[in-house]
């Protein structure tokens, strides 16, 4: 077996570490918080969150559209078969009505990828029970 060298240890170690960061996208919490202030006016998130104009927003991810308790959601909304992840959110936030036609959000949608990957994070790091995920 042949022993590599330490020029291509030294490369793989930096293809590696490029590719774990290519991979682990900078995301800022700080700015997703600062985002989610568009929200807040309709919705709630993190302990004791309840729902407002729109749902509560704890555990969206993985949760299917249409079902926070004791919310009186659009037949839009409802049977839209969305179950919420990173892409789904991520392509609804943009343009809410083209996402799901008929539903009752009334946001224009946010169009920056940096803020969209910043709410993400910054939503997502919440359970169901408004407790932030232990990363």
């Amino acid at each position: 077996m042949m022993k590599p060298t330490l020029s291509a240890l030294i490369a793989l170690t930096s293809l590696t570490l490029a590719a774990a960061g290519a991979l682990a996208q900078d995301v800022d919490l700080a700015a997703g918080k600062a985002s989610f202030n568009k929200c807040l006016a309709c919705h709630a998130i993190g302990d004791g969150a309840k729902n407002k104009v729109g749902p509560e927003l704890n555990g969206l991810d993985g949760r299917h559209s249409g079902t926070a308790e004791g919310y009186s959601y659009s037949d839009a909304n409802k049977n839209s078969g969305i179950t919420w992840n990173e892409a789904q959110f991520k392509e609804y936030i943009k343009d809410p009505k083209a996402k799901i036609p008929g539903t009752k959000m009334a946001f224009a949608g946010i169009k920056s990828e940096t803020e969209i990957n910043n709410l993400w994070a910054f939503i997502s790091q919440y359970d169901k029970d408004g407790k932030t995920k232990s990363k």
